[in-house]
């Protein structure tokens, strides 16, 4: 890219893949928590904000970590190096992109997907029990 100087290569093509696992993780932290919710009672809403609430610190925790542990990568020297900044630079990047925009985003998507789902489950009993009244 023209900002880093990079090019996407084999390395950094690893280190989308890698950044997608740990990306996903941290979605799937706060959905399954809101699922749970969701399943004591909580409104749709309520039980994504919980969620939200609830696993901001360890999603953050997680992401922190892993950024501060591929720091060494981006800065490095020697020989090797572009490499190893190729790696680092897309991590640090998606990892910072995907604290701030999975944590917000993530409870949305759960809202609206559990919305949509509650409403057609709702709909199925209805054209079931349409369709075993006989015709008149």
């Amino acid at each position: 890219t023209k900002e880093t100087g990079h090019i996407l290569d084999i390395y950094a093509q690893i280190g989308l893949i890698m950044l997608v696992g740990m990306a996903s993780k941290n979605a799937i932290l706060i959905v399954e928590f809101a699922k749970v919710q969701r399943e004591q009672g909580l409104t749709i809403v309520e039980a994504a904000m919980k969620a939200a609430r609830l696993r901001f610190r360890a999603v953050m925790m997680t992401a922190i970590s892993f950024i501060l542990g591929v720091l060494p990568l981006v800065v490095a020297t020697g020989a090797g190096a572009n490499s190893r900044q190729s790696l680092g630079i897309i991590i640090l990047g998606g990892m910072l992109a995907s604290a701030v925009v999975g944590t917000l985003l993530a409870p949305c998507f759960y809202s609206l997907v559990q919305t949509i789902k509650e409403k057609l489950r709702k709909k199925t009993p209805e054209l079931n029990s349409q369709a075993e009244k006989p015709a008149v």
